[in-house]
C-alpha cells in the first residue's frame, strides 16, 4: 500500500504539465446533393402500374389456377407462396402473388 502511494505521489506533480483538454471543433460536412434513382447502379425508377395490373383485380382472392383462363397479353410471372422470385424488375411484366392456400392476394408489376 505504501508503495502505491509513494508512486501516485510521485506522478501527481507530472499531472500538472499535461495540456489542458481542449476537444476541436467537429468538421463541417455539407449534405451531398439528392442523386436521381436512375443513376443509382441496381435500382430503376418504377412507374406506377405500368404493367395494367388494375386491370386484373377481379382476380383477387381466386385461385392461381384460373391465370391462364384471364387472357393476359403481356408477360407475366406467378409467385408461389414463399417462393423464390428472380431480381430483375421489368416493369411491363404483371406479377401475381400466391399465398399459403394458393390463392391470388397481390397484382403488381415487377
Amino acid at each position: 500500500m505504501n508503495r502505491v502511494l509513494i508512486a501516485l505521489l510521485a506522478l501527481a506533480p507530472l499531472a500538472a504539465c499535461a495540456p489542458a483538454y481542449s476537444p476541436e471543433p467537429a468538421p463541417v460536412v455539407e449534405p451531398l446533393p439528392p442523386m436521381p434513382v436512375a443513376s443509382v447502379s441496381g435500382l430503376e425508377s418504377r412507374e406506377p402500374d405500368a404493367c395494367h395490373a388494375k386491370n386484373y383485380v377481379s382476380a383477387l382472392g381466386q385461385p392461381g389456377t384460373v391465370i391462364p383462363t384471364l387472357g393476359v397479353t403481356r408477360e407475366y410471372r406467378v409467385v408461389e407462396y414463399r417462393g423464390i422470385e428472380p431480381q430483375e424488375y421489368n416493369p411491363l411484366r404483371i406479377v401475381f402473388r400466391l399465398d399459403a392456400a394458393g390463392n391470388i392476394y397481390n397484382i403488381d408489376c415487377g
